[in-house]
């Protein structure tokens, strides 16, 4: 074994361990933006026309989209109010894991704005199960608890797939948004409570 790799390796885990309640602070205010987002968007999708499963794929991704920008920016923010650098190596580490379940979720979406499958359900349901995947790794750098938030989104996710045949209402357009309401909106906004509160509890004496 490459005694340099083996050095640079333990020193990554060391600075992701140290790190762990800089990311749980910083998951606080991300979880709720993204939750209020998750929730308006499911809520004004009922002013728009998001109908096909082409106009469905775009309205969530752009959601998705802002969604992404403004946490990006919050945890940017934070790591230069703690003058700690951004892109450091367990940044990239993190990127790295989520990154191919992300790639599998907009090709989802993908599919759906080129051609008429998937519909807008099983998209939603797609979506769901793959953000779980993707916490769920991303999980095995920070502390279990993201770990633990993903496997509920994976487990529920599939449940909603099996409940489907049984439950008509679920595979319409409206069932899709409420899915993508209660999973990216309620969700993520009980999520972050619990961090914010968790997180102050610890910080007091």
């Amino acid at each position: 074994m490459d005694t340099n790799w083996a050095a640079d390796h333990l020193q990554t885990i060391r600075t992701l361990m140290e790190r762990s309640t800089l990311y749980r602070r910083a998951l606080a205010p991300v979880m709720i933006v993204s939750g209020t987002l998750g929730v308006a968007g499911s809520v004004g999708a009922r002013f728009v026309q998001v109908e096909s499963p082409a106009v469905f794929s775009l309205y969530w991704l752009s959601v998705g989209a802002a969604g992404f920008i403004v946490s990006f920016l919050l945890v940017r923010r934070q790591a230069l109010q703690a003058h700690e650098s951004f892109w450091s190596p367990p940044t990239r580490r993190i990127a790295a894991a989520l990154a191919p379940v992300f790639f599998v979720g907009l090709t989802a979406g993908a599919c759906a704005i080129l051609q008429p499958a998937p519909t807008p359900w099983l998209l939603a349901v797609i979506w769901i199960i793959a953000y779980g995947c993707a916490l769920n790794a991303a999980g095995f750098f920070v502390q279990r608890g993201i770990r633990l938030f993903g496997s509920l989104f994976v487990l529920t996710g599939c449940g909603a797939l099996l409940l489907a045949p049984s439950w008509p209402e679920l595979q319409t357009t409206k069932g899709a948004h409420w899915l993508m309401g209660v999973f990216f909106g309620v969700f993520h906004i009980g999520y972050g409570i619990y961090l914010y509160f968790t997180e102050k509890k610890r910080a007091e004496p």
